[in-house]
Order: structure tokens, then C-alpha cells, then sequence
């Protein structure tokens, strides 16, 4: 009898299942990759930079972070024996006491729709908040929130065990707390690499980690309030120090210089 109802319980979570391994393979044309074989500093026909200090002095990246995010500075971004590192130092540079990167994609590999993978291993440490995620490209709907933001994978260094993949909109959105999120749990998160990926289409927002579907956000078909991912969004990866979020507990110097390790980027369409 138990035999029988454990069959039962897979054959119910296999056809469950099986509309998000169809919308997996319905894209499957690769159209953008970095496997970072090169060493020196990231491909410039695929990556720029974001560059400067957070809040309070400048509200660019508005999650009250105190790290400066330098440009074409080696010690925090560069690729090495096969993975592009990404470096958060604690040292003095401009105004800020710590350094880190953030890469972009933007105007050199934008996209809608499809499936964006990305294979990576990732620091903890409190203070620490390293992230892979796409922006619209030109927020033709407004400005943050309303044009969208969805977090491929993102951590914080005082949850060491824990990934979490978020969608961001006008309705939705992490400033009220109505953002739709969801985590998952992974005990190797920062000594082994993971695959995260999104599959993207004009339906919903599927999250995985490892091939587990974790998390999925559905079209509503009401307005771009809800939905406004019908518009070509850009990748940044990203180690921010301190914040809303990262700095919540406080800042371990210990735990400097962290590296997130990018293995490759894969996207299909």
C-alpha cells in the first residue's frame, strides 16, 4: 500500500512538472554565452561597468550600500583559470572603505524572453549580498519599480544556506514588502557551484536551482503594474557590501576579500 501511494505521489509531481520541462525546452537555441576563456579583464564586447559609491552620497543603486563599485580594476573583477571572479576588498577607495564590481551586459546582450542560466559559486559572510539579475533595458514603463527587475540568484551572507529568486514590479515590489519571492535551501551554496536560471516567457517566470523549479511567477494579464516584462532586459552580476538587505546584521571584515565565481553564462532563446 505504501509502495503504491509513493508511485502515486511521483506520477502527481511528474505531471506537474512537465508544462515547466516543456517551457525549458521550448527554448533552446543558445543566442549569448561567456565560458570566460581568457584571462585578464572581462570581454568588453560582452561587459561594462557599473561605477560609484551607493547611497546616502549617491542613490544609484538605492539599497543604501556602501561599497564603490570600481571600473576595469582587476582586484575586483577579472577572469582567472576559466571563471570570471568578482572581489568585494575591504580597502579605501574615493569615499567608501570597501571595493567591489558590478558587471553589466547592457546595450551588448539584452534580451526577452527565454532561458538565462548562469553557473556560479558564491561567498557568505554577513555583510556580504552577491547577486545575479536582469533590469529593463530602457524602462519603457518608468523607472524602478515599474519597468520590472527579476533576481536570478541572490544571497546574503548571514543566511549561508539559503538562495533566493525574487521578482520585482510596480504592484510587486520589495520596498512594501509584496515582492514574489521565494528561497531554497542549499548547504554547499559557497564551496560548490549551482546552477540558477530563469526561463522567461510571455506567460510566466519560472526559477531553478540545479533543475529544481522553486519559485514561478505568473502573467497576470492585467497591466505592466503587474507585468511588465514584455521588454528587453539586461544581466548584472554583483557583490554589494552592506545595504537594506546584506548589511542587516552587520559587516564581518573578517570575511574580505569574497569572491563570487562565475563558471559560465549561458542564455537561450
Amino acid at each position: 500500500m505504501c509502495t503504491l501511494r509513493i508511485i502515486g505521489l511521483y506520477l502527481v509531481l511528474s505531471i506537474f512538472a512537465l508544462p515547466a520541462m516543456a517551457q525549458k525546452k521550448m527554448y533552446n537555441k543558445l543566442v549569448w554565452q561567456d565560458q570566460f576563456s581568457k584571462n585578464g579583464l572581462p570581454d568588453s564586447t560582452k561587459w561594462s561597468y557599473d561605477v560609484g559609491h551607493g547611497c546616502p552620497r549617491i542613490c544609484g543603486w538605492g539599497n543604501n550600500e556602501i561599497q564603490y563599485y570600481t571600473k576595469a580594476k582587476k582586484e575586483n573583477a577579472r577572469v582567472e583559470n576559466g571563471f570570471l571572479i568578482i572581489e568585494a576588498r575591504k580597502e579605501k577607495f574615493e569615499d567608501a572603505n570597501y571595493t567591489s564590481a558590478r558587471l553589466v551586459t547592457k546595450n551588448k546582450g539584452d534580451w526577452t524572453y527565454g532561458r538565462l542560466a548562469i553557473r556560479a559559486k558564491i561567498p557568505t559572510g554577513k555583510g556580504l549580498w552577491p547577486a545575479g539579475w536582469i533590469l529593463p533595458s530602457k524602462n519603457i514603463y518608468g523607472d524602478w519599480p515599474k519597468s520590472g527587475e527579476v533576481d536570478i540568484l541572490e544571497a546574503v551572507g548571514f543566511s549561508p544556506d539559503s538562495a533566493f529568486g525574487s521578482v520585482h514590479t510596480q504592484r510587486y515590489n520589495g520596498m512594501f514588502g509584496t515582492q514574489r519571492s521565494a528561497s531554497l535551501i542549499v548547504p554547499n551554496l559557497s564551496t560548490q557551484f549551482h546552477d540558477y536560471e530563469i526561463v522567461w516567457s510571455p506567460e510566466k517566470i519560472d526559477f531553478y536551482i540545479d533543475n529544481k523549479l522553486y519559485n514561478s511567477f505568473k502573467n497576470e494579464h492585467t497591466d505592466t503594474d503587474a507585468w511588465p516584462f514584455d521588454q528587453a532586459f539586461h544581466l548584472i552580476l554583483n557583490i554589494a557590501v552592506g545595504g537594506n538587505l546584506g548589511g542587516k546584521f552587520g559587516i564581518d571584515d573578517s570575511v574580505f576579500p569574497a569572491q563570487m565565481k562565475i563558471d559560465w553564462i549561458k542564455v537561450y532563446q
